[in-house]
């Protein structure tokens, strides 16, 4: 049997024993409370978080791979945070992968035992053929996962940069790992349910990491998402907004240009202020690292 007593996420919190006897509002307001521990322990992370970003930009330059693992909650989190890539940054669903133990069937429903495996890490690991240009995180609450454990050793091995982001001083998964990121939310207010708290860190800090290096690769010009994929209505809409907010040109022109562009705003944007057609547009972008701040100073 596993020693919980020592781990801070399962520790009971005191403002909340009588959880139970609380009304609707006194609940939501607890939670409330509690949970504005969450940024400030994450605030406290920042510079280690700025490391993950800067990782995270060196593999995604380097033809790698953001590669998140995971289970229960924090492999969900992790799926989660992968398949919002492609469509809010217009990359491959490949470049940034979310593993969990058990594989996607147990996003929905629970696959029992899978977590503490000690070679399932590993083996999913081999299985999408990481290599040393992959940056692996591995997401742990409690940070004592063996499935995590498992393929942060096994990442480490390979030559891979590794990160652990775990709500537990010293994690066990830390200690595998390059680079550990360990925000202390304190005890959830129902004992132990990580999916709360933690969490809710573990999310922040996964959007900082996939957000910053989607940055540093020129997925953002200003603080607009110029790779957005086009892939209804409301987006073709967003994606003639963003080069209008880009550009301070008409309706029609950002039309225009965009369909040009073969739809891509970040090349439409680029024809428009150096008023050059779309090869050339390209081919700045292509020069600048597809920064387009690059490509237009």
């Amino acid at each position: 049997m596993v020693d919980l007593s020592k781990l801070s996420t399962e520790k009971r919190n005191p403002r909340t024993m009588d959880l139970d006897k609380m009304s609707p509002l006194e609940i939501a307001t607890a939670m409330n409370t509690d949970d504005y521990e969450v940024p400030k322990a994450v605030g406290l992370v920042l510079p280690k978080i700025a490391t993950a970003i800067t990782w995270g930009t060196e593999a995604l330059k380097n033809n790698g791979r953001i590669i998140y693992m995971g289970a229960g909650t924090s492999g969900r989190l992790g799926l989660l945070d992968a398949v919002e890539c492609p469509p809010t940054f217009g990359v491959e669903p490949e470049r940034v992968v979310g593993l969990i133990a058990g594989g996607h069937k147990a996003f929905i429903k629970a696959v029992e035992g899978a977590e503490d495996s000690t070679t399932l890490g590993s083996d999913d690991l081999k299985a999408i053929n990481v290599t040393k240009n992959d940056l692996v995180v591995g997401i742990a609450a409690s940070g004592r996962t063996p499935y995590v454990i498992h393929g942060l050793r096994y990442a480490t091995e390979l030559g891979c940069k590794t990160v652990a982001i775990a709500c537990t001083q010293d994690s066990l998964i830390g200690k595998e790992a390059l680079l550990s990121i360990e925000p202390i939310v304190g005890p959830e207010i129902l004992t132990g349910s990580t999916r709360l708290k933690s969490g809710t860190a573990q999310k922040m800090i996964l959007n900082m990491i996939s957000t910053g290096s989607m940055i540093g690769i020129g997925k953002a010009y200003q603080n607009l998402m110029v790779d957005l994929m086009q892939t209804n209505e409301k987006l073709h809409s967003r994606a003639e907004k963003i080069v209008i907010e880009a550009t301070g040109c008409t309706a029609e022109i950002a039309h225009q240009a965009l369909e040009d562009a073969n739809g891509s705003a970040k090349v439409a944007i680029v024809m428009i202020l150096l008023d050059c057609n779309e090869k050339e547009a390209v081919q700045k972008l292509k020069k600048a690292g597809g920064k387009i701040r690059n490509a237009i100073e």
